[in-house]
């Protein structure tokens, strides 16, 4: 009987014990489901109303985040990034890209806050160019000059947009559709641009068109930032790495000259992290002309291949944006025209370089300078290229 009564008892002991462990098991088991469902949460993309266009467009908002708490919000309208929120080094989320928060602004004149650009992103020469002896007569909207797609260019189209999520990621797909003789450009090129916003603090860029007939391309995002989060501050103190040892000197309607200029004892040399503030007042031609920093870059690396090619450091806030890309230039461009006419979201107006763009593209007036790389697509070509955006405090 004892024995049986042991033998009872340990029995019910190790059921009870298995019993226990197994709840544990499941206990465990849905608190990781919960963390994954709540992570999965996070990687998410909304859409909301923005505004409604002349024409009776609803142009919709997209605002993707990842698991950490970075936001970014995308407009249809010239698919622009009206927001991006990062953290600095105390944890505290601020918007760091420069723009509107109703549609109305963004339908009046304004320096493409935020904005995919094209066709051609910066200039070209008195707006023409010849391609297999034909000479094509664009839209002049920049003095003399053909500027970043024309008077309507893809800052001011709508997008068709297409949200999508993965395990790591956020992503919103954007295409559009650019005519044969749109803004004076020949073929119809078909764009699409995916942003996809990453669980490691990166927001990428990635870009495609294909074309019917023969055309020019240069595609690339207009983003204004201010690291500091506080646009009532000018970004001068921010320090700017630039990952070339040459930059292309421009006319007095900033149109490159066709040289190439080394950097080495000139205002344009960030090779080293400075200062933005640092020469930007000296007495140099290029910076009068360009009335501060306006100029395109001739990148260290090679072309189609993805490098680290800019940095720029807010020590205020701690943070540090690193950006890589595909492309063989960049613009570094100062927001010198910014002149308080234009109002910031929470009341007053964007000051005299209170934002910076570091625009990866082709060079500008490639089409005319036969010794800048080619900018032309044909039929049965892709045109592909990928910028990242990655975000950090140090």
């Amino acid at each position: 009987m004892k024995i049986v009564k042991s033998s009872f008892y340990c029995s019910l002991f190790l059921l009870m014990l298995i019993t226990t462990v197994s709840c544990k098991e499941t206990k465990k088991e849905h608190e990781i489901d919960k963390k994954e469902d709540a992570v999965k949460e996070k990687l998410t993309i909304e859409k909301s109303k923005f505004g409604i266009m002349p024409d009776s467009t609803t142009i919709d908002k997209f605002t993707l985040k990842n698991a950490n708490g970075v936001e970014l919000n995308v407009i249809t309208y010239g698919g622009r990034i009206t927001s991006l929120k990062v953290p600095n080094k105390d944890g505290k989320f601020e918007n760091v890209i420069i723009g509107f928060d109703n549609l109305e602004d963004y339908l009046k004149d304004n320096p493409f806050f935020g904005a995919l650009i094209g066709r051609f992103g910066n200039r070209i020469a008195k707006g023409k160019f010849t391609l297999d002896g034909t000479e094509y007569n664009l839209a002049i909207n920049d003095g003399p000059n053909h500027l970043h797609g024309g008077v309507d260019g893809f800052d001011r189209v709508v997008w068709t947009a297409e949200p999508f999520e993965g395990e790591d990621n956020s992503s919103l797909k954007l295409t559009y559709l650019s005519k044969d003789g749109e803004e004076g450009y020949p073929g119809n090129l078909k764009v699409t641009v995916i942003y996809t916003l990453t669980n490691d603090n990166a927001l990428d860029v990635s870009y495609e068109a294909t074309t019917d007939k023969a055309t020019v391309v240069n595609l690339t995002q207009h983003a204004y930032f201010n690291l500091t989060g506080d646009f009532t501050k000018d970004i001068l103190d921010h320090e700017v790495m630039i990952n070339a040892d040459a930059f292309l000197p421009v006319d007095a309607t900033l149109i490159p000259t066709g040289d190439i200029k080394n950097v080495e004892g000139t205002p344009f040399d960030f090779r080293k992290p400075n200062t933005i503030g640092k020469d930007i007042n000296l007495e140099n031609e290029q910076l009068s002309l360009g009335k501060g920093y306006d100029h395109c870059w001739v990148l260290n690396g090679e072309k189609d291949t993805m490098r680290k090619v800019a940095s720029a450091y807010d020590k205020s806030s701690g943070r540090f944006m690193e950006i890589y890309t595909e492309e063989p230039g960049i613009q570094f461009y100062t927001g010198n025209f910014l002149d308080s006419t234009l109002p910031m979201p929470k009341g007053g107006t964007y000051g005299h370089r209170t934002g910076f763009c570091l625009e990866t593209q082709q060079y500008p007036d490639a089409p005319n300078q036969k010794d800048f790389p080619s900018v032309v697509l044909n039929p049965g070509e892709m045109y592909a290229t990928k910028t990242l955006f990655k975000f950090s405090v140090k």
